[in-house]
């Protein structure tokens, strides 16, 4: 089992770019340790800035830093990140088009037994209404690598949240496909039996995989597919592996609004028409319990997909 965070792959891609760009500077609001940081801080004091509890201030400094040049990474709990210092997010980074990349640590039900204050079940859709800037949910350490390394040679805003705990590797080293803001396909269903296609993003994908492997022992063959890019949305790989679909579902560690689900159902609903499940956070306030308690409670697990796909198949 994998024991290290997306967080921690975040820290050493930017360590190991940091050696050789001076350009890239991480800011934290009281949170390196929590964002996995604090090696980063010691080993590059000078491209470190520690703000203290201040997100607003997080963001706006870290615009004015990229305004002069720089490369920042602005790191703070995604439950803060996305609310309190929306307005900067919105104006200091996206309206002015800052290299800004704002990188929400102990995403989704993260912060579980801490109750709501510290959920952060709005954050996609709150970060995807704001022009110009993107988002990311990547599911295990070796995707969050490449996209760092990714968005560490575009100049371009971007919001990434990740997860606080380990997950489960779905790629390796050796085997990791990703091409920037195209979706992967984590599961390949073949075209003549494929009757689902499940769609998730973030710690979603592994129970999604989960699912699929049980139903097919079922004979129900399915594509999963990993919508690591919210915005920009691949509707083309979408649209194309729906094709010949009965069932669509779309899981995500979020409110059902706005968010992974409402994208599938534009999509879809636009171009091929079929059936969609969408299994998400409730619109309520959620439990508190650690993140897998929350999971279960809700049935966002491989045996909560698998029901709600035979019932509905």
């Amino acid at each position: 089992m994998n024991n290290i965070p997306n967080r921690q792959a975040i820290c050493d891609v930017l360590m190991e770019n940091a050696k050789k760009d001076k350009d890239i500077v991480a800011l934290c609001s009281d949170s390196r340790g929590s964002a996995s940081m604090t090696p980063f801080f010691k080993a590059f004091p000078k491209q470190s800035v520690e703000v203290g509890i201040a997100e607003q201030n997080l963001v706006s400094i870290g615009a004015g830093m990229a305004h002069m040049g720089k490369k920042a990474y602005c790191f703070s709990p995604a439950c803060f990140i996305s609310t309190r210092s929306y307005e900067q997010a919105k104006v200091d980074v996206a309206y002015s088009n800052t290299n800004v990349k704002l990188i929400g640590i102990s995403g989704g039900v993260s912060y579980g037994a801490l109750g709501m204050s510290h959920h952060s079940a709005q954050d996609i859709a709150a970060m995807s209404a704001i022009p110009n800037m993107r988002v990311y949910l990547p599911s295990d350490r070796f995707q969050t690598a490449k996209l760092i390394e990714a968005l560490l040679e575009d100049e371009k805003p971007a919001y990434v949240r990740v997860g606080r705990n380990p997950v489960e590797d779905i790629y390796s080293e050796e085997n990791i496909p990703f091409e920037m803001d195209k979706a992967t396909i984590a599961r390949f269903g073949s075209k003549k039996d494929k009757k689902l296609v499940i769609v998730a993003c973030g710690e979603m994908l592994s129970p999604a995989l989960r699912a699929g492997e049980i139903l097919a022992e079922k004979n129900i063959m399915s594509t999963v597919l990993d919508m690591y890019c919210i915005k920009p949305f691949d509707s083309e790989s979408l649209i194309k592996e729906a094709e010949d679909a009965d069932l669509i579902v779309s899981i995500e560690e979020h409110a059902p609004f706005g968010g992974l689900g409402a994208n599938v159902a534009s999509v879809i609903s636009a171009n091929k028409p079929c059936k969609l499940i969408q299994m998400a956070l409730p619109d309520d306030h959620v439990i508190t319990g650690k993140s897998r308690e929350v999971f279960d409670y809700y049935g966002l697990n491989a045996d909560g997909i698998v029901e709600r796909v035979l019932k509905n198949i």
